[in-house]
């Protein structure tokens, strides 16, 4: 193995901010264009020009059409989000991390002072056929297997509420899984407008209706759930980036 690459804030070499009105890059080499999403941005092609989505921005900055993303992010959702800058690279690295190969961690706050240190979330996964917004899933029988773990990192109390912070490790891939699983063990993620206490706070936010009770209720512009770090090893190369949260979400610890 030929040694790491590797990114965290405390280290200058391999960060850039070049490009900071796209977004921050915290790699790129040949193949690879390693970014911190930043919460707000939909990953996806809008019909609202390049701007408003990380694939549109990733074109933008590599001047081609090429790139792929390798992981995505829901909208709301900040941190790292891999590029391959060919579809050859695309093909290998999607291999890679649709399997167990890549390490992801997150961090999340959520509601309640979660119990124990530890938590293992295993529930399968299916469209909630019940609920009125058409992208919403929930925990189901006959659903796909999901597997969540989340450590507690620190326990507080703001405005007279509960918080937690989790390091969340997914050990599959499934559709708003940590979202989902972190609800259903009755600690949904601070900000959630789809599976916190009212999913209708998602159907007024996206006609662009929240109230301003709805504001105060969430307390943050996005939902309190940061992609903190990714490592795998790719071609005999090891690779390991991690990038902190955002100031929205940071505001919410002590």
């Amino acid at each position: 193995m030929h040694g790491v690459r590797h990114y965290c804030p405390s280290v200058s070499s391999g960060y850039s901010d070049e490009v900071s009105d796209l977004f921050a890059v915290v790699h790129e080499d040949d193949d690879l264009l390693v970014v911190d999403k930043p919460a707000g941005l939909v990953c996806h092609p809008t019909k609202n020009g390049e701007m408003s989505s990380l694939i549109g921005r990733v074109r933008l900055h590599l001047g081609h059409g090429d790139g792929r993303l390798v992981n995505r992010l829901d909208r709301e959702t900040s941190g790292l989000v891999v590029i391959a800058k060919c579809v050859a690279v695309a093909g290998e690295l999607g291999r890679l991390f649709s399997g167990n190969a890549v390490q992801k961690t997150y961090w999340a706050v959520v509601d309640g002072h979660v119990g124990p240190d530890e938590l293992v979330m295993i529930g399968a996964l299916g469209n909630d056929d019940e609920s009125p917004v058409a992208i919403k899933a929930r925990v189901r029988a006959d659903g796909a297997e999901a597997e969540t773990r989340a450590r507690v990192l620190q326990r507080w109390a703001r405005d007279g509420q509960a918080l937690s912070l989790l390091e969340v490790t997914p050990r599959t891939g499934r559709k708003h899984q940590i979202r989902i699983h972190l609800a259903h063990a009755g600690h949904p993620i601070v900000g959630d407008k789809l599976y916190g206490e009212d999913e209708q706070r998602y159907l007024r936010f996206v006609v662009g209706a929240l109230t301003p009770e709805d504001v105060v209720a969430l307390r943050v512009t996005c939902h309190a759930l940061h992609a903190r770090r990714l490592a795998w090893t790719w071609r005999e190369q090891a690779f390991a980036f991690d990038v902190p949260p955002h100031a929205g979400f940071l505001s919410l610890l002590l």
